[in-house]
């Protein structure tokens, strides 16, 4: 009989002095678990502690972007091997009730449109109950999750967090939160993953870069899936995704051509227009909007040449 069976399951925490900043398979471990062990990330934070509460617009504006997007870990996990896929469900999300959304100049899908900086500080409800105040209207639905979530990549050195990869990292999946399982696929021995990236709410596709960036620690529990031998990464959800944004219909727009990304900028733009019009936004105010409740949908890539994206705003939140 496998000894492992009757192991009892163990409590760890990772502290925030095991942030780092490059995925690298060479990294010795903050520490070891097995499967069905539980870790807590404490004070995950994705500017390094640049940005506080108190914040303002010439911070962003003098933001080291090279301490942007820290992770925290690694964590070992005993038995996993190449070609497994690594567990990961979310437990809890302890949050700091502060946040912050930014326009960075040179990132973001608009970046040409947009080059100066911008900042939004929020409050939030700390159970996320209560939809986020933006403005004088507007009230985001909270729906809290970890942008950054993988495990080391197979290709040796150091590789930045801010782009993902086959193995996971910033992929910014609003639907990966509390209680969904996510499977990540293993390209080294121990998997060693790591997580960070925290946000209160986003809408999908992050169109400004930033999302409701919030401190918060993180409870997660590790399994195994032997021998899967996944490409990339699959998740389960077990029940509704969109039900926090859905009961008032959409406002949506569309952008239509033949390069995704260039319908993309179109759909999102014409966002910004429409709420300019009906909510007399000023232009940066509606795209930090956007990013952290419009959703990015491709509607149609079969009637070449052109493709279309849509940009659904939801409308409760001007309810």
């Amino acid at each position: 009989m496998d000894k492992r069976l009757d192991r009892v399951a163990a409590n760890h925490t990772i502290h925030a002095t095991h942030q780092h900043l490059a995925w690298d398979n060479s990294r010795a471990p903050a520490v070891t678990a097995a499967p069905g062990d539980v870790v807590t990330f404490e004070d995950i934070d994705a500017t390094c502690g640049q940005l506080t509460a108190d914040s303002t617009v010439e911070d962003i504006r003098t933001l080291d972007f090279s301490r942007v997007n820290p992770i925290t870990g690694p964590v070992y996990i005993d038995g996993a091997e190449p070609g497994d896929a690594l567990k990961v469900t979310i437990l809890d999300m302890d949050a700091s009730g502060w946040a912050w959304t930014a326009i960075v100049p040179g990132f973001g899908l608009l970046a040409d449109d947009f080059p100066e900086a911008a900042l939004n500080i929020w409050n939030y409800d700390k159970g996320f109950g209560t939809p986020a105040i933006y403005g004088p209207r507007a009230r985001v639905p909270l729906k809290p999750f970890c942008g950054t979530t993988g495990v080391a990549p197979a290709e040796a050195g150091e590789l930045s967090t801010i782009p993902p990869y086959a193995s996971g990292g910033n992929m910014d999946i609003r639907d990966i939160g509390i209680g969904v399982d996510l499977y990540l696929p293993v390209q080294v021995p121990g998997a060693l993953f790591s997580i960070g990236d925290t946000h209160a709410a986003q809408g999908d596709g992050e169109v400004c870069g930033t999302a409701i960036e919030s401190p918060m620690s993180v409870t997660v529990k590790f399994d195994l899936s032997k021998g899967e031998n996944l490409r990339f990464p699959r998740f389960v959800t077990h029940g509704p995704v969109s039900r926090h944004l859905d009961e008032k219909g959409y406002e949506v727009t569309t952008g239509i051509g033949p390069d995704l990304m260039a319908a993309t900028q179109d759909a999102v733009r014409g966002m910004i227009e429409r709420l300019g019009v009906t909510q007399k936004m000023a232009p940066e105010d509606a795209y930090m909007l956007c990013s952290v409740c419009a959703d990015m949908r491709i509607s149609e890539v079969v009637d070449q040449p052109n493709w279309v994206v849509s940009c659904y705003l939801p409308r409760l939140v001007f309810d």
